[in-house]
């Protein structure tokens, strides 16, 4: 079994928090490389759940563009994580709502933009949305 450790300091308030990859040589599907099929959180002094984030500006619309969408649900992740004294390092699970399975490639692209080497368990989901213009909705855990 693959196992990676990760030692961050993330707050003040928390002394370490260590995360730990999982990956398993055997008796599961690899990951390809750019996600990890579990994290191991210890150390977290804080669970932070965020609701489904599209990629919609502040007056609520969508920009109309998958790029453009992609862009700003990525910032406004980074604002609520903000808000929580978070960033987008304290991410330790994404749940992607796509709305054409073609989506996937420049998701995953942006995702792997937004956490630079870490790599995080990830799922991602073809579904209908609730607005035709609305193409991508993140949904994610972070820990700190």
């Amino acid at each position: 079994m693959r196992t990676t450790r990760r030692h961050s300091t993330f707050q003040p308030w928390v002394e370490r928090l260590e995360l730990l990859s999982h990956n398993p040589d055997e008796g599961v599907y690899s990951t390809g490389g750019d996600w990890v099929h579990a994290m191991e959180v210890r150390g977290a002094g804080r669970l932070l759940f965020v609701s489904g984030t599209m990629g919609l500006r502040p007056d609520f619309s969508a920009p109309p563009t998958l790029e453009e969408q992609l862009e700003c649900v990525w910032n406004n992740l980074r604002a609520i994580l903000a808000s929580a004294g978070m960033t987008t390092d304290n991410i330790v699970r994404l749940t992607s709502y796509l709305r054409d399975a073609s989506y996937a490639e420049a998701n995953a692209q942006a995702r792997l933009a937004a956490l630079g080497d870490r790599r995080i368990p990830t799922t991602a989901m073809v579904v209908q949305t609730l607005e035709p213009d609305w193409l991508v909705e993140l949904e994610i855990i972070a820990a700190g």
